[in-house]
């Protein structure tokens, strides 16, 4: 393991710990990962804690990310042209397919910065351009946004209420918003409307199940 100096450049620490490889459901998409053979899997929250490392959400391809990303593939027209953001963007894998798609603009956000790291090193080799904004905007009004994509956000109460409740207030100022949930506790149990469903590979270390069944929502605009 890395001294913990490491820990201060990302992009250093990400490609130390994680591995290139391809994404389950978009195998088109290459990231930084986590797998069983990387030191950052078989890290515990003790050791991340000492080297200054938040929790590495993003060395994973979460389901609701997997999910969105290939809606998008399956209709490009979702973001084609137009100025995109991926809400917890974490390792960018959103971001990225919306701009394989053609979209105009994509920001990826995220309020870790080894996320953003990620999601710039995540681009490149995908060959793709993606801005990355490391700031909490929940609340924040998004001029200039025609469309934000957020998977797996209703894993924790306190933030998917604040999350779902600002998608909302975006919905209704003609924002399309689109939430990728492979059942997590604190998604609404009414008021969205299915768009899609997918049934992602997952791996038991992170996971209940090896596939978990996954819909992609749109909050409405009422």
């Amino acid at each position: 393991m890395p001294p913990p100096s490491a820990a201060a450049d990302p992009e250093a620490f990400i490609r130390a710990h994680t591995a290139p490889g391809p994404v389950p459901l978009r195998p088109d998409i290459i990231l930084w990962q986590a797998t069983e053979i990387t030191p950052i899997w078989h890290a515990t929250a003790d050791w991340l804690e000492h080297h200054a490392v938040p929790p590495p959400f993003w060395a994973f391809p979460w389901a609701g990310g997997q999910a969105i990303s290939r809606l998008i593939a399956d209709e490009p027209s979702l973001v084609a042209g137009k100025r995109v953001v991926d809400f917890a963007a974490g390792s960018g894998l959103i971001a990225i397919a919306a701009a394989k798609a053609g979209a105009a603009q994509v920001t990826a956000l995220d309020i870790d910065p080894f996320a953003g790291a990620a999601t710039l090193l995540n681009a490149a080799l995908n060959k793709v351009r993606v801005r990355t904004l490391v700031a909490d905007m929940i609340g924040q009004k998004l001029p200039g946004t025609d469309i934000i994509l957020a998977g797996d956000v209703c894993y924790e109460q306190a933030f998917a209420e604040a999350a779902l409740a600002w998608f909302r207030d975006l919905a209704r100022a003609g924002i399309t918003v689109l939430v990728g949930d492979p059942g997590r506790a604190y998604l609404p149990s009414q008021g969205l409307c299915r768009l899609a469903s997918y049934d992602v590979p997952t791996s038991l270390e992170l996971e209940d199940r090896d596939v978990r069944h996954t819909d992609v929502w749109r909050v409405p605009m009422d």
